[in-house]
């Protein structure tokens, strides 16, 4: 969930910038990375080379992911675009998946016909251009992932995250080859490159699934969500508790008590007025609360463990 409260519209905005923002290095990084791979013959950099290819296209799908997340319910999609996020994170994990595998292969032949690389103070250049570029990149990333809370721009975050890594083993692995003389070294780099990438790519993988899947909030944002209830004298009697999230948006429900003598008109205005405030505290997030007459128990959903625990 983002640190401060900004509207739906400037979520869109700052997510659509960031995926623009990562096209644009990731064309200039294409560039340089196919003449220093075409000078040096190197494994690990041409394996850097198709990492930011796919990073290419990835971010292409990112944007077109958050374009779409940004766009407002209507009457086919009532909850909103959100996982539109979740899908484009899917996808790239796809890619990086695809490129780590062929990355591995060709490092693996490369090993095995002992190739010598050339040229390595080119290669060495460019992946200290591409570190620098990536820094750059991965902090204004995380400041709109500060803002917008995007899954989309998180798991593009974390892939350029690795390719410091990345980078950082190409300039080692040419080293190692070209001027200790370490035969080999550039392909085992290679190797570990898409160990490296796989590892990213299931890590990645798990938050996209976890949206997906409508799994609950994180145990810190929804113990935190719980406490500021119990600021509420009204809300005692909170029972129930599910929630989910989609995208940049957030959904919280659950059951609350009130005396079997008020009337509709009554729980509605007071526990209106609590769910306004609820939503300005936890920006972006959709609250629906179900009211029970006090001591009941809608037993339809609950899950088993909570049915039993409410009977002991």
């Amino acid at each position: 969930m983002s640190e401060t409260a900004i509207s739906h519209e400037e979520r869109g905005r700052l997510a659509t910038r960031a995926a623009l923002a990562s096209i644009a290095m990731s064309v200039i990084l294409i560039v340089l990375k196919t003449y220093a791979a075409v000078q040096t013959s190197s494994m690990a950099m041409l394996g850097s080379l198709a990492d930011s290819g796919l990073d290419l296209v990835a971010s292409l799908i990112i944007l077109l992911g958050v374009r779409i997340a940004a766009a407002p319910a209507d009457h086919e999609h009532r909850f909103g675009h959100g996982k539109a996020e979740a899908l484009a994170a899917l996808v790239q994990v796809i890619l990086i998946s695809l490129s780590a595998i062929f990355i591995g292969f060709r490092a693996v032949q490369r090993l095995l016909t002992h190739a010598e690389t050339a040229d390595a103070e080119l290669g060495i250049g460019v992946s200290i251009v591409a570190m620098a570029l990536t820094v750059a990149l991965i902090t204004y990333q995380r400041h709109v992932v500060r803002r917008t809370g995007s899954l989309a721009i998180g798991t593009d975050r974390l892939h350029y995250s690795s390719d410091l890594l990345l980078n950082g083993s190409v300039v080692v692995a040419l080293g190692l080859d070209q001027y200790a003389h370490l035969t080999g070294a550039d392909a085992v780099f290679g190797v570990l490159i898409a160990l490296w990438l796989l590892w990213g790519a299931w890590t990645a993988s798990t938050n996209a699934f976890a949206q997906l899947m409508d799994r609950e909030w994180p145990d810190e944002l929804r113990e935190r969500f719980l406490a500021a209830t119990k600021e509420y004298p009204l809300l005692a009697g909170l029972h129930d508790l599910r929630t989910r999230s989609s995208g940049t948006h957030y959904f919280a429900q659950f059951h609350v008590w009130v005396p079997g003598d008020w009337t509709v008109k009554d729980a509605h205005d007071r526990l209106d007025t609590i769910e306004e405030e609820l939503q300005q505290r936890f920006p972006g997030t959709e609250i629906l609360i179900h009211v029970d007459p006090e001591g009941q128990i809608d037993r339809e959903t609950m899950l088993p463990q909570e049915i039993t625990e409410r009977a002991t």
